[in-house]
Order: structure tokens, then sequence, then C-alpha cells
């Protein structure tokens, strides 16, 4: 079966630089500015993708396994 995982971005500098952001905004997606669930990160948009591709702030990426 080939399915989706989610990594890390490998581009370091965005994934730390994203990371405090997210740190900052007390683990909500920075780029949301309701907080609740579904804005918690991994956003519920970036969960539910079932697409290759990374998230929207470039934390993430979904990759084909």
């Amino acid at each position: 079966m080939n399915g989706l995982k989610i990594i890390k971005n490998p581009d370091v500098a965005i994934y730390e630089e994203v990371t405090k952001a997210v740190k900052d905004n007390n683990g909500y997606c920075p780029c949301e500015l309701i907080k609740n669930d579904d804005t918690k990160c991994p956003c519920k948009i970036f969960r539910e993708q079932n697409t290759d591709g990374e998230c929207h702030c470039g934390r993430f990426l979904k990759v084909s396994e």
C-alpha cells in the first residue's frame, strides 16, 4: 500500500524558524488567527491532506512511502 508520511522540512533553517513561531504561539499554527484543535500544529488541513507537499507554513512535508 502506498501511503503518505509526515516528515520535518529538510531545510533546517525553515523548520527551526517555523518551529520557534509555533512554540511562541503556544503550539498553534503561526499562520492562523484562530486557536483551536483544527489549528494545533500540524493543522487539520495538513493532517487531512492526501497529496504530497508541504503544509501552509512549511514546517512539515507529506511524502509518499
